[in-house]
């Protein structure tokens, strides 16, 4: 009986043996590379095994029937599949496809610099706008060391790309911001009306941006304020120029803060050497205040209020009346506010408000004329949100834009008024897809109607992405883009079409270990450009649409945190080649905006033994072309180069009080923007001519930056420059 028993289980054994079913294969992703380490297993079983280093896998099992196999691996989907256990050997080559996670997914980047965003990839930062050397404390400043912008000294405000300063548009919190710069005398550098201490983020895209925006031919600069604030805070700044005070209130759900500056050039003005005599330095007094509330678990209220005063006399020699030197006289009155609401009303939906007002007035007195400019300006906008799957996102909304301008001119024996108003009505969508994690398109549309141009138009826009790796991508955009012609011309006309530039663009981003590479290839094609033909501006048949262009060129972008310890560096390069026949040009010709060379490097390098930030910056711009009446070539003559060799050190005195200071083109490089003519030739027939300088070689800022708090632990670090 012993022996039956043994042989029986002998039997049981080798039946088992025998009937056991090995599975065996290879695990690979969807280039074919092995996947080590992936999960492979029967369902509802511990029979199952890991796959070794070479992606390869080996396992036997008794069950028999039929079964589920599946294989797992981190990031990836899963793989199932039904086997029938027989007893035989079973092989399979598994594929896994990469799971789609839109915060690793790719994402389109194309003419996009990002401040402030989460991303890993992100190329500049809060920090980075306001401790640039060169910035000195203005947002479109700290840009200006980007590539696709041309530096413009007699101007100081954005040229992007071949575009003219009129042709980007600045929003704060998804607001249109009316009348984004300071008012100045000619040919001086104009300022960002806005402290950058308001701002957590920026994204400045320099072509090919979102159907949202519109009524901008070039770029749009987007600056978002900040949000809720840690705890109440007193800050404090006392600078050369001037003197700042802001104080935050916070409460559960809400806060507010206030903010007073006051800036005087004179005491600076009297010990700097300056280029020009002015009878009243620049001297200004504003106030804004912004108010926080969150609305829900998602959603938050943002309001802002700025009032601006501003003032300054000067005298200069002006060709136009004889050489003889003319004050000109300006005051400046500006009023913007602003509101948005943002929310997530539901897991798929999502809703964005935002709504602003702009109340600008210029004054100004230059010689025995008297010239006011007044503009009014209102914005309303709502855009909605649906994610219908993680793969697919619809965003959509609409907008309304009303603006009315005046200019009144008063001369000795005539006086002059003008005004024109226009309310501009759009609507957009725009549909984001992703094909997988590597590949994405946003393809939106954009409808216009002008009251005033009694015109409607539709602008296409196109974008895709796709990520090589997890470090690499490829982006391009393409997408008509419109805008409304000046107002110096709507004054006289509203026989015209809006100006049009169509975007092709293309380009490459790499980041890793803490360097980026960016690579950026465009092509701009301008139709329907206003041409003035003939002198009398105020006839509205001197104008028409026959104008155009084209702008071109590279853009190149490093930046590396990595090699020099406690260092941090980038080099910006941009190429451009660009023409234009339009307004006053007799001929295609390279407007005097653009330059064709532009190349800058920053150099920042924490000092942790002295607890300071020093920051260095380069500048550099081809020449640029001007015109000059005695030559018989358009647009012939160049300026000299521009150079600038900026510096700032931040000394953190105390862990609530840094010290600072600047200089700008330290090195002296002498700068010029070309030259004005007068009007009228003298009795030899030639047209007497002056240098356009800047209103100083040189400038120099020197400051403190206290803050209290109940911590004592927080400071402006982040705010300075």
């Amino acid at each position: 009986m012993k022996h039956l028993i043994i042989l029986w289980i002998f039997l049981l054994i080798a039946f088992s043996m025998f009937s056991q079913t090995v599975i065996t294969g290879k695990v690979i992703q969807e280039k074919d590379e092995p996947l080590p380490g992936a999960n492979i297993y029967l369902q509802g079983t511990y029979d199952g095994i890991s796959s070794n280093p070479k992606g390869e896998f080996k396992f036997k099992t008794n069950k028999t029937g039929s079964f589920i196999l599946l294989a797992n691996f981190i990031g990836y989907e899963q793989f199932s599949q039904k086997v029938d256990l027989k007893g035989d050997t079973i092989r399979l080559n598994i594929q896994l496809k990469e799971k789609f996670n839109q915060l690793n997914a790719v994402t389109i980047n194309v003419g996009t610099f990002e401040a402030g965003d989460k991303k890993q990839a992100v190329t500049i930062s809060p920090l980075d706008m306001m401790t640039t050397a060169g910035a000195n404390g203005d947002v479109y400043g700290a840009l200006q060391s980007l590539p696709g912008t041309t530096i413009n000294g007699e101007s100081g405000r954005l040229f992007v790309k071949g575009g003219d300063s009129e042709e980007s548009q600045t929003y704060i919190d998804g607001s249109l911001v009316s009348v984004p710069y300071n008012s100045t005398a000619p040919n001086l550098s104009a300022r960002g009306r806005f402290n950058p201490f308001m701002f957590k983020g920026t994204l400045f895209s320099t072509g090919g941006y979102s159907a949202e925006y519109g009524q901008a031919l070039s770029s749009v600069l987007l600056l978002n304020t900040n949000d809720m604030p840690e705890e109440d805070q007193l800050d404090f700044s006392i600078m050369s120029i001037g003197l700042d005070a802001s104080g935050t209130k916070k409460w559960k759900t809400g806060a507010v803060t206030g903010t007073v500056t006051y800036n005087n050039l004179g005491p600076y003005m009297s010990i700097a050497k300056q280029n020009y005599n002015w009878e009243k330095a620049p001297e200004s007094l504003s106030g804004e205040i912004s108010f926080r509330q969150k609305t829900s678990k998602t959603g938050l209220l943002k309001f802002y209020s700025n009032l601006d005063n501003r003032n300054s006399k000067l005298s200069q020699y002006d060709l136009v009346f004889g050489g003889k030197p003319i004050n000109y006289e300006l005051i400046n009155k500006n009023q913007y506010m602003n509101a948005s609401w943002n929310d997530q009303l539901s897991e798929k939906w999502g809703m964005n408000a935002a709504a602003s007002y702009t109340y600008n007035t210029d004054n100004v007195s230059y010689d025995l004329a008297k010239v006011k400019k007044h503009i009014e300006g209102a914005y309303l906008k709502n855009t909605a949100s649906v994610q219908f799957t993680d793969k697919v996102m619809l965003k959509f909304g609409g907008e309304v834009i009303s603006k009315s301008y005046t200019q009144q001119v008063q001369l000795t024996n005539e006086s002059h008024e003008n005004s024109f108003a226009n309310h501009n009505f759009s609507g957009y969508t725009e549909a984001q897809i992703y094909a997988s994690s590597k590949f994405v398109t946003r393809i939106g549309g954009r409808v216009e109607y002008s009251d005033y141009l009694n015109i409607l138009n539709a602008s296409p826009r196109l974008s895709a992405a796709y990520k090589i790796n997890s470090k690499s991508q490829f982006s391009a955009a393409y997408g008509w883009f419109y805008q409304n012609p000046v107002d110096n011309y709507l004054l006289y006309t509203n026989q015209l079409k809006p100006e049009r530039a169509d975007h092709y663009t293309f380009s490459f981003q790499s980041f890793a270990n803490s360097r980026t590479i960016r690579v950026e290839l465009y092509y701009k094609d301008y139709k329907d450009l206003v041409k003035l033909n003939g002198t009398e501006f105020y006839l509205p048949s001197s104008y028409d649409n026959s104008g155009s262009g084209y702008a071109k060129g590279l853009d190149f972008f490093w930046r590396d945190k990595k090699t020099i310890k406690n260092g941090d560096y980038w080099i910006s390069y941009s190429y451009l080649d660009t023409k234009r026949d339009y307004r006053n040009f007799p001929e295609e010709a390279t407007p005097t905006f653009a330059s064709k060379h532009n190349f800058s490097m920053v150099y920042k390098h924490w000092l942790g033994g002295i607890r300071s930030m020093v920051s260095v910056n380069f500048r550099y711009s081809s020449p640029r072309v001007y015109n000059d009446p005695n030559s018989t070539v358009f647009n012939g003559e160049k300026m000299m180069p521009y150079r600038s060799l900026d510096l700032s050190w931040s000394f953190l005195y105390r862990q609530n009080i840094i010290l600072y200071g600047a200089v700008t083109n330290v090195a002296g490089f002498k700068n010029e923007y070309g030259r004005s003519y007068s009007i009228t030739p003298d009795d030899s027939g030639y047209y007497q001519s002056a240098a356009i300088q800047p209103s100083s070689n040189r400038f120099f800022v020197l400051g403190c930056f206290i803050t209290l708090t109940r911590k004592g632990n927080a400071n402006q670090l982040d705010k300075i420059e």
